[in-house]
């Protein structure tokens, strides 16, 4: 009989060893394998899973993408400004649960002590589902409107704005029941959150790119008794 003792390092010794493998396209992983191999790619600035799926965006183009996006995080900007209690989130890691890791291009959240359904990570991560999230849909339409729609419905986000951007169109909806319904403009054309009172958008406005209309009305809205009684309430 040999006297050698063979021992067999567990599997976790070899993962160490063994470099990080990157993220592919269209990739199923789990949650956990998603984090370890993004976090290992600082060059990549966009990555999503959703059901279980890794997403890549396309490269960011300016008109279909990029200026939407500066235009609604200056109009959220300017109600979080005014609204104690309420968090920006510009392209935030989300993650919601065990197969959707999210990055949306717009988020609104309470903070814990003011009722928030989220929280923030050690790792400075937003967990749970923020109140409203924006989405700028242009190449990602059809995942925007579908996969992501409904893994935010299931995991609670309160009002889902999508801004179909070759469509011309905005849709933004509220849970209710546990189905997303969609909100409808007021005889201005303007439509007002349920989540953050005060926070109005002139639709037609935004479309055109006029950006001053956009916020006078944001700024009427924080201005109402609403909003008022909105920010009373998170400061009592």
């Amino acid at each position: 009989m040999s006297d050698v003792t063979t021992i067999t390092p567990p599997a976790s010794y070899w993962t160490k060893l063994l470099p990080i493998p990157p993220l592919e396209q269209g990739e199923r992983l789990s949650r956990q394998e998603f984090e370890r191999r993004y976090e290992a790619m600082p060059h990549l600035n966009k990555a999503e899973l959703i059901e279980g799926v890794v997403h890549m965006p396309s490269p960011v183009h300016f008109t279909s993408h990029s200026q939407p996006h500066a235009h609604i995080i200056t109009w959220l900007g300017l109600y979080a400004a005014a609204t104690p209690g309420v968090k920006l989130g510009d392209n935030a890691t989300v993650i919601l649960d065990a197969d959707n890791e999210v990055q949306p291009d717009a988020l609104l959240r309470l903070t814990e002590g003011k009722g928030g359904q989220s929280r923030i990570s050690q790792k400075d991560y937003v967990t749970g589902a923020p109140e409203l999230v924006v989405e700028i849909a242009a190449s990602s339409a059809s995942i925007d409107l579908h996969e992501k729609k409904h893994v935010y419905r299931r995991n609670g986000v309160q009002e889902y704005l999508v801004w179909q951007i070759y469509n011309g169109r905005i849709v933004w909806f509220y849970l209710e029941a546990g189905e997303y319904r969609e909100m409808a403009a007021d005889e201005s054309g303007i439509i007002r959150s349920r989540a953050f009172p005060g926070l109005w958008l002139a639709v037609n406005a935004l479309l055109s790119e006029d950006l001053a209309t956009v916020l006078a009305t944001v700024q009427q809205g924080t201005h109402s008794p609403e909003h008022a009684q909105f920010t009373d309430s998170l400061t009592d």
